[in-house]
């Protein structure tokens, strides 16, 4: 069986997803990065042969999230892109009628703006991670309940108290003190999800006009109260996909898919026994000039094949980076320095 495989390498959970070669979603997996993302991606890899079988073949792989860099010299990537690209192009996928992404991940958040299946405005949050996966995690330990409950909780509530979402500290601050007064858990969470979304429309939505159709997705959206806030906020109907997390996943993957068809050449993925493989990520700090830029090297069985986050060309390598296509060899900087917006959206979804 043929299939082409997309992985979003997030800090906080490691999605994957093997799409078919008509993009029907083969196996999806969640898995907690817990600071180690080349063992996440192992077990991961490990979980899809699993479930497909011995015999799938892949005809290409694609990574993005925040560790796309690593994870993709990792696994051998035919295809590197960020979040933006990725989660819009699975959006697109899902309902072509798609006019805003909200995404809510583990550590960022982003809006996507679409229009005729083409990226034509985007922001993200900025270092702050109120309002995101890691601290819902973080109050649900708190308050000794599971996340996956954290839905139930806020739709049992009686009343919706106002906690103020704009900063962790703040936030956590607040939640103890409407305890202290002996307001009910669940009036609580239903308090911190409607906090999350105020914080979400003001900040990262702030100046956006929302269009219809609205997907949210990321791990959050699995968090049913903070889709019916965005409801009555919003006042809109939220859709919300089969596989919300692993979104950003599924567009890799078809971005892979999009890749080679068009270019014809064998996938560079180096199997599924990764732990096979004499992986090593170094860092060090260049003192050649003032800006002292923390390198990241990537050796494979000893061998650099790429190095990045350097401002010069003292640490470049000769060719591309070795398990990297050509274009895709150079992927560094933010999201909104790369391709984020344009026809590539729409193309990516195109037969070829």
């Amino acid at each position: 069986m043929n299939a082409y495989l997309g992985i979003d390498a997030g800090s906080i959970s490691t999605c994957l997803a093997a799409l078919s070669e008509d993009g029907e979603v083969l196996a999806a997996k969640y898995i907690r990065t817990q600071g180690n993302p080349q063992e996440a991606v192992a077990d991961g890899l490990t979980q899809i042969r699993d479930e497909t079988g011995s015999d799938l073949s892949v005809l290409g792989v694609a990574t993005t999230g925040s560790a796309r860099r690593l994870v993709g010299v990792f696994v051998g990537a035919d295809v590197v892109k960020n979040e933006i690209i990725a989660h819009a192009v699975a959006a697109i996928h899902c309902h072509e009628d798609v006019g805003t992404v909200l995404e809510i991940g583990g550590q960022d958040s982003k809006i996507i703006i679409i229009q005729d299946n083409i990226v034509v405005d985007f922001a993200m949050n900025t270092v702050c991670a109120a309002g995101t996966g890691s601290f819902l995690d973080q109050q649900a330990l708190r308050l000794g309940i599971p996340i996956e409950e954290f839905g139930d909780y806020a739709r049992e509530a009686s009343s919706r108290v106002k906690i103020a979402s704009k900063c962790t500290v703040f936030a956590e601050s607040d939640m103890i003190h409407k305890a202290q007064l002996g307001v009910a858990r669940e009036d609580i969470i239903a308090g911190l999800c409607e906090g999350i979304v105020r914080n979400y429309l003001s900040n990262v939505a702030k100046g956006k006009r929302i269009h219809d159709r609205v997907v949210f997705q990321g791990g959050v959206a699995n968090n049913s109260g903070v889709a019916d806030a965005f409801r009555r906020e919003l006042g809109m109907e939220i859709t919300i996909p089969k596989h919300r997390a692993e979104m950003g996943a599924i567009g890799a993957a078809l971005l892979a898919r999009r890749r080679m068809r068009r270019d014809r050449y064998d996938t560079s993925f180096l199997g599924f026994e990764l732990r096979r493989v004499d992986f090593e990520s170094l860092v060090f700090e260049c003192d050649n000039c003032p800006n002292q830029c923390e390198v990241v090297e990537l050796r494979r069985h000893g061998v650099v094949v790429d190095r990045y986050h350097y401002r010069c060309q003292r640490w470049d390598l000769p060719g591309a980076a070795e398990g990297l296509s050509p274009s895709d060899s150079s992927a560094q900087g933010s999201a909104a320095e790369e391709d984020a917006k344009g026809s590539r959206v729409s193309s990516a979804l195109t037969p070829h």
